[in-house]
């Protein structure tokens, strides 16, 4: 399903509920299932959501988590930490494509049972769970957060806790910190000092609910939304000014692009304040990496040349997010550079009217590219993969005045 988009005024005004966090939605339910006296509300309703609630359900035969990332990572530990279980954990073509090599090394060296059915270093893993025989692991903190907090969320259920050793710069630490907040929520006891977590053993004796905040990183399209409307107004609810989210550093980075953040008990209101804008912005994504790409099309649209750092992550993701950007964008006549961690852009002085944006099973391309919306006509083809972790996304927009939803 492609969607051609416009919006005839560029005034934009609502009030839109976003789902909840799919983050922090898809590792309490890691330790709900650990923990079943956890009650949780206003779960995402995202496809990965979804998908790991099902495979949740069952610890026999095969589970196909599709393109679920998170869910691919978070359940090669619990299935592996989780006595009697026998499954074979597979997904998408790319989820075969995405490495897991360092957490299936990880988990091996604490006594986990898995193997590799297809390509060394790959999904599918065929996992046996077991009683692990050691408390203290290492690995490389360089690649992907979601392993160690894979690791995180399974330690205290393991009888001794578990130590882990973070080797070298650690990337997306606001997404370790989320998981150490979620643990100390539910009062287990965990420690981390930069290069090592420390997690003891604990049970569960009374319920406990969380109420999971809204998403950021759903929200930062808003964001951009907003700094490329002529005029806009618009509140979103449920978040919080104190956020576990990594991505609430959306409400900072958008105020270079003249985006007001007003923080209210459950909501925020985004209102534009300023058409003017820097010349050039100049950006580090290392702890945010999902505003990436919503950051590049911004500024293209408002004639802000970026370079944006800290980006190799990007080339592991649904697809070379790095790659895709670059093809995209210079449909619409930007000049874009990229490295294997960086993206430079010089914006065009027209964007290209009628470009058809091909977004490669990446729901963050089809609504980082939406937006332009509000300056030209343009398609996002597969629109519909927006449903993996945000499926009223076009509604929304419909509300806020978007043609062709």
């Amino acid at each position: 399903m492609n969607k051609k988009i416009s919006h005839p005024t560029a005034n934009l005004s609502g009030k839109l509920k976003v789902t909840g966090s799919k983050s922090e939605s898809n590792r309490a339910l890691i330790l709900q299932a650990l923990y079943p006296l956890i009650e949780l509300e206003n779960l995402s309703n995202s496809d990965d959501t979804r998908v790991l609630q099902e495979a949740l359900n069952r610890d026999t035969g095969t589970i196909d988590i599709h393109h679920a990332g998170t869910a691919m990572r978070f359940l090669t530990a619990y299935y592996a930490s989780k006595e009697g279980a026998n499954v074979l954990l597979t997904g998408s073509k790319r989820m075969k494509e995405r490495p897991i090599e360092l957490l299936v090394d990880a988990l091996r060296k604490l006594g986990a049972q898995i193997e590799y059915t297809e390509k060394e270093g790959f999904p599918p893993l065929k996992i046996e769970g077991k009683r692990f025989e050691k408390t203290s692991v290492s690995l490389k903190a360089n690649i992907s957060s979601q392993y160690i907090s894979a690791l995180m969320l399974i330690a205290p259920s393991l009888p001794e806790g578990l130590e882990i050793k973070l080797e070298g710069p650690v990337t997306s630490t606001p997404y370790i910190n989320m998981t150490l907040e979620l643990l100390r929520y539910f009062g287990f006891k965990a420690q981390f000092d930069g290069q090592r977590i420390d997690i003891a053993p604990g049970k569960l004796n009374t319920g406990k609910t969380l109420i999971i905040e809204s998403d950021w990183s759903s929200a930062s399209y808003f964001y951009s939304l907003v700094a490329i409307s002529e005029q806009a107004e618009i509140e979103l609810s449920s978040y919080r000014q104190n956020s576990r989210q990594g991505d609430a550093e959306v409400a900072a980075i958008f105020e270079h692009l003249g985006v007001k953040t007003e923080y209210y008990k459950d909501r925020i209101k985004l209102t534009k304040k300023s058409q003017k804008h820097p010349r050039g912005l100049k950006l580090d994504f290392q702890n945010t990496p999902d505003l990436a790409q919503t950051i590049a099309v911004c500024c293209m649209a408002l004639g802000v040349s970026c370079e944006l750092q800290g980006l190799h992550t990007l080339k592991i993701k649904e697809t070379d997010r790095l790659l895709a950007l670059k093809t995209e964008m210079e449909k619409f006549g930007a000049t874009v550079d990229i490295t294997h961690d960086s993206l430079k852009l010089n914006p065009p002085k027209n964007l290209n009217e009628g470009v058809s944006v091909a977004t490669y099973n990446d729901h963050r391309m089809a609504m980082a590219f939406a937006p332009l919306g509000l300056k030209v006509s343009l398609e996002i083809e597969e629109a519909g993969v927006v449903s993996k972790s945000y499926p009223e996304f076009w509604e929304h927009l419909e509300i806020l005045g978007f043609k062709g939803m």
